[in-house]
């Protein structure tokens, strides 16, 4: 029942069922063979656990992990858990739950042992236990039946782990010898179990199959000796007298801090290579929070297992390609001599890491191999040219605590209320701390949500000089209306410190949203200057791509308008790169992340197949991201070739969306609007007014202003917007009304 699943199962034998064509290198595995993956259901991040589609798309790159439940009958089937109820439909069929004493704990569901096995064969489908991931396919199939899979003509490599021996054994269900008969019947590889008791009875019996003790939570007990696991896990001389291996949840090596940073990590997978046993880690899902020391990144997690100390011999994930991918693609410093030509560009540095357009924010894109820091250049009231992602510092940083006051509503630019730049001195900004900013609900690196500060485009271009970066990409924004209303000359400040930075060995880009601004830069053949589009367009006519090339080398769009993207599927590959590249003009995509939330279903969670699809699939010139890391590991690694023999290959756009059933399908979309010429040209700019005529006699002091701060701000000029001044949005709390009333009585 693939439902047009070809195409995809062809791109995953093509990732990761093929072995590069150098040597493999040696692992420190107990083997010396790479790790082993191990897929959970199968491909259970995407389609339900154990359905066919989870298993073909997982079979040629892993072995397939099902936890075993039994019906009354001895009916075995794979489902995770003690019940049915997070994985199934089981409660559609049966309304009432049932509440069973297992190993010392209350349960409460819808239990197999309650039911036969035509019961559940006929009645009961499964679902997708996990929200974020797609519902379209939950019902579609039955529950896995072992039988049914494993006495097909090509079974998938096959590890048996059964749950819960001991409530089998209660309640009347010969569970071992139900296990026997499968070993005896089938090709199963491996055979695991959290209970010691169940597992010594079978050891001697296990004929060919590897016989691996699991451990639960370490607090858990483990049902034959009463201990908890965290105990049992010292004696390690005792387990290997039953077991060739231990399977254990990845915190028992390496530990998670309340913090949700990595601890130190634990001597266990030492301690059991020592002694002739291998360790397989539990637990990994692209799509579950793991530790803010990966950055929402899932290859640096499994790296942190394969790279650091002794490597474990497996890992058991929901995800088998980006556990693949991160063996054969990037583990052991897997990279190219040279990267291809695609260019990795931050966003306001490594914005997803440190504050964005912080000093630590480009210090880390620079050691994580940005070719391309961003400076998106604001001015202060005293006409100093410095970065930050906007003019408004309310939502970047705590200018809304100590300039509340200052508030005001700028419609030129945005129409809510924020704390401009341009009212400030750089004094004052040099105050500020900025902050990391949250991706929806996910917490960026809280550890670092207030470290570095705010540097000024001299320090920014020093900075990329000292370091011999590649390039610098300087965003111009608001230019006209600095110039009208605030007698400020971004331009002219930003042509003036790149004269004087003298980057003759750095790639320099101009980007700005206005023609006219762009226009400013055309007489310096050795910048390259990039149009940045907003909006989301759909396609780019002819005429309009010529007029863009007048202004422009480069264009900088949202990756929604080169991929559509409709109910986290991908929608459609859109013609706005080809035919920018048509006109011979540059593309770049923004903005790339990695938390899964931001990622379409076609991704599989796993950042890697984003940026693969929009350079393989998208033939984009550069992608600018919030995780230079990630994209840099990315384009130097070997399997970012598409025509290597072992390559990450791309996402295809509506593909996975045809696979819904039809009833799902969701209504054609109609199409992006097209890019029009008067999107894209400018009025001239307006000459720079003489803002000092405007200027009231005496100016309104910081918040927080010391008395050698009010000489400074008043000679720097006037301290709020000619636009009207107002209460900050959430409104000004009692104490700052206060302040504020004594100002104006002041004045």
């Amino acid at each position: 029942m693939l439902r047009s699943l070809f195409l995809i199962f062809l791109w995953v034998h093509g990732i990761v069922a093929q072995k590069p064509a150098v040597a493999s290198p040696k692992w420190s595995t107990l083997s010396g063979n790479e790790p082993l993956v191990i897929a959970r259901g199968g491909y259970s991040g995407l389609f339900p656990e154990g359905s066919p589609d989870a298993i073909t798309l997982a079979r040629d790159i892993s072995i397939l992990f099902c936890n075993l439940q039994l019906s009354k009958d001895g009916g075995a089937f794979c489902i995770t858990g003690s019940t049915l109820d997070n994985a199934t439909t089981i409660e559609f069929f049966d309304p009432k739950v049932s509440t069973y004493n297992i190993n010392g704990k209350d349960v409460k569901g819808h239990f197999s042992v309650d039911y036969n096995s035509e019961q559940i064969g006929m009645n009961v489908s499964v679902i997708q236990a996990i929200f974020s991931r797609p519902s379209a396919y939950d019902g579609l199939d039955p529950i896995l039946n072992l039988d049914s899979l494993l006495s097909t003509k090509n079974p998938p490599r096959f590890w048996l782990n059964v749950q819960n021996a001991a409530f089998y054994q209660e309640m009347g269900v010969k569970v071992e010898d139900i296990v026997l008969d499968l070993l005896n019947s089938y090709r199963i590889e491996f055979l695991s179990a959290s209970d010691m008791g169940f597992l010594k009875s079978l050891s001697q019996k296990s004929n060919n199959t590897k016989v691996v003790f699991q451990l639960l939570d370490a607090k858990d007990v483990e049902p034959s000796t009463k201990k908890p696991y965290e105990s049992i896990i010292k004696d390690i001389a005792t387990i290997k007298s039953f077991a060739s291996g231990i399977i254990v949840p990845k915190d028992y090596i390496w530990p998670i801090k309340a913090d949700k940073y990595l601890g130190l990590p634990t001597t266990v997978v030492a301690d059991a290579h020592k002694s002739g046993l291998e360790v397989y880690a539990s637990g990994f899902a692209n799509d579950f929070f793991a530790s803010y020391s990966y950055n929402y990144d899932p290859t640096a997690e499994y790296l942190q297992f394969f790279d650091n100390g002794d490597c474990v011999d497996g890992v058991v994930t929901d995800f088998p390609s980006t556990a693949s991918n991160a063996i054969f693609c990037f583990s052991q410093n897997n990279t190219l001599p040279k990267k291809g030509p695609t260019l990795v560009i931050s966003n306001n540095g490594a914005s997803g890491i440190y504050p964005g357009s912080s000093d630590l924010a480009y210090k880390q894109a620079i050691d994580d191999g940005a070719d391309i820091i961003d400076c998106s250049v604001q001015m202060t009231r005293d006409g100093i040219a410095f970065c930050s992602n906007s003019s408004d510092l309310g939502p970047d940083t705590n200018a809304m605590t100590k300039f509340m006051s200052r508030s005001s509503k700028v419609p030129d630019i945005q129409p809510k209320s924020g704390i401009f730049s341009f009212d400030l001195s750089w004094s004052e900004i040099q105050k500020l701390i900025p902050h990391i900013v949250k991706n929806g609900d996910f917490q960026r690196n809280p550890a670092n949500k207030s470290s570095g500060k705010l540097i000024t485009l001299q320090e920014f271009l020093e900075l990329a000089k000292t370091k011999a970066v590649p390039g610098v990409l300087v965003n111009i924004q608001n230019a006209a209306y600095l110039a009208s209303k605030k007698g400020l000359d971004i331009v002219d400040a930003v042509s003036s410190a790149l004269k004087n930075a003298t980057l003759d060995k750095q790639q320099v880009l101009v980007q700005s949203d206005d023609s006219s601004v762009l226009s400013k830069f055309k007489d310096n053949p050795s910048y390259k200057r990039v149009m940045f589009l907003s909006e989301k367009i759909g396609s780019v006519p002819k005429k309009t791509a010529e007029e863009i090339k007048k202004y422009a080398d480069a264009v900088n769009v949202p990756k929604t308008s080169v991929i559509e993207v409709y109910a986290s599927y991908l929608y459609r590959l859109t013609d706005v790169v080809k035919e920018l590249k048509d006109a011979n003009l540059t593309v770049f995509v923004r903005t790339l992340k990695n938390e899964y939330t931001s990622l379409a279903f076609d991704y599989w969670s796993d950042p890697n197949i984003e940026i693969a699809t929009y350079i393989q699939t998208a033939m984009v010139d550069g992608v600018v991201t919030d995780f230079p890391g990630t994209s840099s590991r990315f384009v130097r690694s070997p399997c970012s070739d598409i025509n290597n023999e072992f390559a990450i290959l791309p996402a295809r756009p509506g593909d996975l969306l045809k696979t819904i059933p039809a009833q799902d399908q969701p209504q054609a979309q109609a199409p992006l609007p097209p890019l029009q010429v008067a999107n894209v040209v400018d009025p001239p700019l307006p000459p720079v007014s003489d803002a000092s005529k405007s200027k009231p006699a005496e100016t309104r002091p910081a918040d927080d202003a010391t008395p050698a701060d009010d000489a400074t701000a008043a000679a720097d000029g006037p301290a709020a917007s000619a636009a009207t001044a107002e209460l900050a949005n959430c409104g000004l709390s009692a104490v700052a009304i206060l302040v504020l009333a004594t100002l104006l009585h002041r004045n």
